[in-house]
């Protein structure tokens, strides 16, 4: 996997990986926001097989063995990659792998679940990967992803200054993010409609069985108040379930 092209995910997380790792296990939307949303999407693990895509630091992964799954991890970037094996050792199989791609490692129908958290928004074309997720998913499975929101995307980037997009076009933007340390990593991400959210899981054979506009938890509100009045009033994440 040596020769894989740098993805766009890559270019962003190569730049502050371990700074990633150590600040999303509490940092507020990954912790308080994201992570419940996702998990109350998971269906019992215990026995099942689950693909971890685009694993990021392994908090996922870790999670899915507590709950008796066995897990498959995969990450493009080859930190996350080193960082996950740390975190799990030899109870995951963790790869380097990229989602754009076949994944060649996986065979026809050999998993339960597939999960992809806060990874989309790096991937411009979701078809061809959702095609492959839905290859190695068993009759039955589920596919869970959470991404971020069109329209708080939105209003984010039409707070800064107005787009010259529509709210219907896909396109890049890019963000400083704070709470992860300095230098603040710059990161490029995909924004796109909900039509292009909900459209490629549909045309990739899964019927849509769950779609989550999460809010956030108490826990966010004691860590941060005013980040917390935000998301009860606007939409950051929002998080989908798909059947097989």
């Amino acid at each position: 996997m040596a020769d894989l092209k740098k993805s766009l995910g890559e270019q962003n997380y190569e730049q502050f990986a371990r700074r990633y790792a150590e600040h999303a296990l509490t940092k507020p939307h990954n912790a308080y926001y994201d992570r419940p949303a996702v998990l109350s999407l998971l269906p019992e693990l215990q026995g099942k097989r689950v693909l971890d895509a685009g694993c990021g630091p392994g908090i996922y992964a870790e999670l899915f063995l507590e709950r008796g799954a066995a897990v498959v991890s995969f990450d493009v970037t080859p930190a996350f990659v080193e960082i996950t094996k740390e975190r799990v050792g030899e109870r995951a199989t963790v790869l380097r792998a990229d989602m754009q791609e076949p994944l060649k490692f996986a065979e026809n129908e050999s998993f339960d679940v597939v999960v992809a958290p806060l990874v989309l928004d790096y991937v411009m074309n979701w078809t061809p990967t959702f095609k492959e997720f839905y290859r190695v998913l068993k009759t039955g499975g589920v596919f869970i992803f959470s991404c971020g929101h069109p329209m708080g995307d939105w209003l984010w980037l039409n707070s800064k200054k107005p787009l010259e997009e529509s709210y219907f076009d896909t396109h890049s933007f890019s963000m400083a993010w704070s709470g992860f340390g300095e230098p603040k990593p710059v990161i490029t991400g995909i924004r796109r409609p909900l039509n292009a959210i909900i459209s490629p899981l549909l045309d990739a054979g899964f019927s849509l069985d769950k779609l989550i506009e999460p809010l956030p938890t108490e826990d966010f509100k004691r860590a941060d108040p005013e980040g917390y009045d935000k998301l009860t009033r606007e939409p950051g994440f929002i998080c989908v379930r798909g059947k097989k």
